[in-house]
């Protein structure tokens, strides 16, 4: 059950295995980056089959992220995030596959299984914010974000460094083929057989309990009365606020899916860079934005 804090983390071990499952799941995005339009290409798609591709791996999410929200509450937190990271592993074992296969279709489904493993943004946000004080939940939240930004902005420095390695080389090892688009898949691999056993030994299971009802004070009584508020379009000013804060998500993750699908791409056509350099300086600007979020407290301190 959950275990409220004054301060600090009820459960920091579980909170650094929650942080490997946020890494990964975005690491999924990222490190694949550099290579995904030149393998689209390789299997004769163009910039479009590439749009349909990088959208499968958020319909994955999509249709996944309530389920396992359900299920976090049903079954707890351990088995759901157990199930999603080896639907996660096996997606990456199907994806180290497809230039085999060479269908465009089974690089849509493989991506759409990744995102699905990866539908976890809820369960562990959520587990974050039953393991935190409420004064310091905020705080533990952004570093969460902090460690799913660097998931996928940082990490193309993988996939560009695997890429330039291998480029045309090709090897056996045993029934495994191992190339350029296949070795960040393995890769991947690794790391979710790692986390999936760092979940299934050292990860305390905690079962979602309902919060007991205390007498609300005058000044929550007040902020709740203007939350319920009606204004001029008929909505209370708490469904505008989330109605907004959606509609920010939706902009912001709109702009990073257009990259994700334009950015190699446009890099090569108007730029000339190989794949594996525009992935490197993908990921050098997306540190600089880590290392810029997680200061934002100290940033704050000096400009407010």
């Amino acid at each position: 059950n959950s275990v409220m804090t004054a301060d600090g983390l009820a459960d920091p071990i579980g909170f650094l295995i929650i942080c490997c499952v946020v890494l990964i799941g975005d690491m999924n995005r990222g490190v694949v980056f550099p290579i995904m339009w030149p393998l689209v290409q390789e299997l004769g798609g163009d910039a479009v089959w590439l749009g349909y591709v990088v959208g499968a791996f958020s319909f994955g999410r999509i249709i996944a992220s309530p389920t396992l929200g359900k299920w976090s509450i049903e079954f707890g937190y351990s088995k759901t995030l157990v199930g999603s990271t080896t639907t996660m592993l096996i997606a990456c074992l199907m994806f180290a596959q497809v230039y085999r296969v060479n269908s465009l279709y089974y690089l849509l489904f493989t991506q759409m299984m990744l995102g699905v493993g990866s539908a976890t943004l809820g369960v562990t946000r959520a587990f974050v914010a039953e393991i935190t004080a409420t004064r310091q939940r905020t705080v533990y939240i952004a570093l969460l974000t902090a460690v799913q930004y660097g998931g996928f902005t940082v990490t193309p420095l993988f996939g560009a460094l695997l890429m330039y390695a291998l480029q045309d080389n090709r090897y056996e090892v045993g029934f495994l083929v191992i190339d350029q688009y296949s070795a960040a898949a393995y890769f991947m691999a690794l790391l979710s057989a790692a986390t999936l056993a760092v979940l299934m030994t050292k990860f305390q299971n905690r079962n979602r309990t309902k919060p007991t009802k205390r007498k609300a004070s005058s000044r929550t009584s007040e902020r709740d009365e203007l939350a319920d508020r009606t204004m001029f379009c008929g909505i209370t000013v708490y469904d505008a606020a989330l109605l907004g804060c959606m509609l920010l998500n939706v902009s912001t993750k709109g702009s990073i899916g257009s990259f994700e699908t334009l950015g190699i791409s446009f890099a090569q056509s108007h730029f000339n860079l190989e794949p594996e350099t525009a992935g490197m300086i993908v990921s050098a600007n997306g540190m600089i934005g880590v290392i810029a979020l997680l200061s934002m407290g100290q940033l704050g301190k000096y400009f407010t």
